[in-house]
């Protein structure tokens, strides 16, 4: 095991290191910022004072190594617009974030697992192509448009849920719906191959034999021994939810990590899209290893070395 976490922790800290790299990269690419930051009469001058305090008048490798010597104390510098920490700005929208990922992740794994079990009780396959292509029929529309067409359907025809921010608990309802909606088909497709694969085995006659009921095989057999593919794939969406909820973010006015990356990418705020990035990464690379090791721990058969 220590071997196990000294292997992984230098794999992500290699990985949060070319994040780092990537996101310095890309964002120089861009151009530089002081031409958004001031005013459209600016002069040239102006503009390029602006860009020299800002340290982008020096050469690309000592803008870089600058960069990473700041990081390495903890230093992500000042946001450009807000002229605050960019690290404290992305703690302080951390938490809406999470709980938007946290229960749309809960309520689409929920769904595929009732959604399943319903599949395997009844052995209907007409019940497994309602489920399956209705899901795959969510998951083709594009998240913005599918929450556009909530916000039109329950906000502004029916004035049953709020549409915008985060002032209530009702407010969570039509982001999560639309997240977990179109996370619904991933997990019910995984969750029925694993539970069909299960069905086929020998331990599974054996119950049947013994006068078990459908249901209690189910629950008390197959739907334990079906956690471990669920499982893997249920750690990367939760982790890539932290990043991916943008759009969904945007449409509601949601107080997110995902709004202010959006506006600091499109103002070149380079100090907040990096601190932002660093984050995402470092909780996707955490959730990876959690799910690693439950992993052996729930199923003696992997193997951490």
């Amino acid at each position: 095991m220590p071997q196990y976490l000294i292997k992984r922790t230098g794999q992500a800290v290699f990985t949060l290191f070319c994040v780092l790299t990537f996101a310095f990269i890309l964002g120089r690419a861009t151009g530089k910022p002081a031409g958004l930051l001031l005013p459209d009469n600016a002069t040239a001058a102006e503009v390029d004072a602006l860009n020299g305090a800002l340290g982008f008048n020096e050469p690309l490798h000592v803008q870089y190594l600058t960069f990473l010597g700041n990081v390495l104390h903890g230093d992500f510098g000042i946001s450009y617009r807000q002229r605050e920490s960019a690290l404290a700005l992305i703690a302080e929208r951390l938490p809406a974030t999470f709980e938007l990922a946290f229960w749309s992740f809960l309520l689409g794994l929920l769904l595929a697992v009732l959604a399943a079990t319903a599949i395997q009780l009844t052995g209907s396959r007409t019940l497994r192509s309602i489920f399956i292509w209705g899901g795959s029929l969510r998951h083709s529309v594009p998240d913005f448009f599918f929450a556009l067409l909530a916000v039109l359907l329950f906000s502004v025809a029916l004035g049953m849920l709020p549409s915008l921010g985060r002032t209530s608990p009702a407010s969570l309802v039509l982001p999560v719906l639309t997240i977990a909606t179109g996370q619904f088909v991933l997990y019910v497709r995984l969750i029925d191959a694993a539970l069909s694969d299960q069905a086929g085995q020998d331990y599974v006659r054996t119950a049947f034999s013994k006068g078990q009921s459908r249901a209690r095989v189910l629950f008390s057999h197959m739907l334990p021994n079906s956690v471990l593919p669920v499982l893997t794939m249920a750690g990367l969406n939760l982790g890539s939810l932290l990043g991916g909820t943008v759009v969904v973010e945007a449409v509601f006015a949601w107080p997110g990590l995902g709004q202010v990356l959006t506006e600091a990418v499109s103002q070149r705020d380079f100090p907040i899209v990096q601190a932002g990035l660093l984050v995402v990464a470092l909780v996707f690379v955490t959730v990876n290893l959690a799910v690693d090791l439950l992993s052996a721990k729930i199923d003696p058969r992997v193997s951490l070395a």
